[in-house]
């Protein structure tokens, strides 16, 4: 049987392939006989362990046993429990910090690289030529899905035209209060000034609270600020409505028609739009992970981290989030901001998402899922430890909040809950233009944007190939200075027009984050 130590400091080691009670096996230059069945992805113990002392896994630890475990037994939910609890007092120390790395790639300059993208008409950048639909309120998806479905079937050169022509469904933008109904509308204006997108139809019902006239204003607003419209000149105050239109459905005869004739429209604008060349440093990278299992923290995550740190050299962007999933693993962020500011933000960052859970008399720690724990993933600590990989070793630039654009160059924290749907959506709407999804268990979803799924094993990889795109698997067998480039050339592939596995198989979902009331 295959093992892995994953640090010197660690008491525990990983099974990389299934155990059987009673095998001898190396660990790090020991021997150790398993007392167990040992599930691939698992944890044995290397040492013993006291009752009430702390298991180690990626050097930092994962909870605690709850009675003693002897060398070779198997190390799961059943004798270990989080250390977590509620608020914890921050200190900035900057120099406990991991030193960045460099990844290499191809013989020049990183930052002389290129993929081919859109070059939008105030200097943005897309990695599609996409077609959305954004409706209001939720009571008109369906009216938005039969205008996409008249609009394609009338237009049948309309897929030689965009992409994808998507409909953003959500079940949200009425009886909605406060901060969820100011959320519903950033999400939703954000959505439409998405430099993938080359065109979109925003269709109204026209009694809803987010109304038509209201949210243009929005659209309007962002042309006007940082993060600028995606189809308005440099230094226009307009929305360019040769790129963006409106329908309100009840003050029509038949929306459909209405709508599908807005579209061929569209199309015409959009016909002569082509790729160029785009630097790297206009690249903005989403980094999510779903049903993760215990290979996940050993390879798909860090080789997200790697690509990752590969982007931030060249001047690029990537964004963390599914804050939950950082707890137990956040001073090591922590200790990564780039100042003091910054480090604020992130302590921020946690402790209100800790005071969301405890607003709802839930624990802290209710994490990891079913499927994380079949997987190998013991408690919250172990998933963070190994969510947080994604990260790389980059500085922490900027903290996002959810539904607003990531502005600052470089390593990003983005407020969202771990949920995949709400979490890669999201990525998407702070501005991503892929998000890298890795995954131990397999899952098929795609948000709004190309969402390429890496998966942290290769017998999901083999299982699930209409899921996968791509198998970090290998690393079980190959190192990283071999599969890194490779997956570095899938990411840039993909940013260049390669559709992702959720893109061939029509996935193109979103999920709202809500957490008040509901009229």
């Amino acid at each position: 049987m295959k093992t892995l130590q994953i640090e010197a400091a660690d008491n525990v080691f990983v099974a990389l392939e299934d155990g059987v009670s009673g095998e001898t096996v190396g660990v790090s230059g020991t021997s150790i006989t398993l007392k167990n069945d040992v599930p691939a992805g698992h944890k044995v113990a290397l040492t013993g362990i006291k009752a009430g002392e702390n298991a180690v896994k990626y050097g930092y630890p994962i909870g605690h046993a709850k009675v003693d475990i002897a060398p070779g037994e198997w190390v799961h939910t059943h004798n270990v429990e989080t250390n977590l609890e509620g608020f914890l007092a921050y200190e900035y120390h900057p120099e406990l910090a991991a030193p960045e790395t460099s990844v290499t790639y191809g013989e020049g300059d990183v930052k002389d690289i290129t993929f081919q993208g859109y070059r939008r008409g105030n200097g943005q950048v897309g990695v599609r030529n996409d077609l959305y639909i954004v409706p209001t309120v939720g009571c008109i998806n369906q009216t938005a899905e039969l205008i996409k479905q008249r609009f394609l079937r009338d237009n049948p050169d309309a897929l030689e035209v965009f992409d994808n022509v998507i409909v953003v469904k959500h079940p949200y933008g009425c009886s909605q209060l406060g901060k969820d109904h100011a959320n519903t509308r950033d999400f939703l204006a954000n959505t439409v000034l998405h430099p993938n997108a080359g065109a979109v139809l925003v269709v109204g019902l026209g009694c809803e609270n987010n109304t038509i006239e209201v949210f243009r204003e929005m659209l309007e607003k962002g042309a006007r600020g940082a993060c600028g419209s995606l189809f308005t000149p440099e230094n226009s105050t307009e929305l360019d409505t040769t790129r963006i239109r409106f329908l309100i459905a009840q003050q029509v005869e038949d929306e459909v028609e209405a709508g599908a004739s807005i579209l061929a429209e569209l199309k015409d604008v959009a016909r002569t739009d082509s790729r160029t060349p785009i630097p790297l440093s206009e690249l903005k990278i989403g980094l999510k992970c779903g049903g993760s299992d215990g290979f996940s923290g050993i390879t798909a995550n860090p080789l997200l981290g790697k690509l990752s740190d590969f982007i931030v050299q060249a001047g690029g962007t990537t964004l963390l989030t599914e804050v939950p999933e950082m707890f137990g693993a956040e001073t090591i962020l922590m200790n990564r901001a780039v100042n003091e500011r910054v480090f604020d933000k992130v302590v921020r960052l946690i402790n209100d998402f800790k005071q969301y859970f405890i607003d709802a008399n839930e624990v802290v720690y209710e994490n990891p899922s079913p499927g994380n724990k079949a997987g190998g993933i013991t408690t919250l600590e172990d998933k963070s430890l190994g969510c947080t990989q994604k990260a790389g070793s980059a500085k922490v630039v900027d903290v996002v909040d959810y539904a607003q654009k990531a502005v600052a160059p470089g390593l990003n924290l983005l407020q969202s809950p771990g949920n995949d749907l709400v979490a890669a959506s999201a990525l998407a709407v702070a501005g991503c233009h892929i998000v890298l999804f890795t995954t131990g268990r397999g899952n098929p979803f795609g948000t709004f944007v190309p969402t390429l799924k890496v998966a942290s094993n290769p017998r999901l990889a083999s299982h699930k190939q209409r899921w996968i795109d791509f198998n970090a698997g290998r690393l079980l067998d190959e190192p990283f200075k071999d599969v890194t480039p490779d997956f570095i050339t899938k990411v840039l592939e993909t940013a260049s027009g390669e559709k992702t596995r959720s893109e061939q198989n029509g996935y193109s979902e979103v999920a709202i984050f809500k957490t008040g009331i509901t009229l």
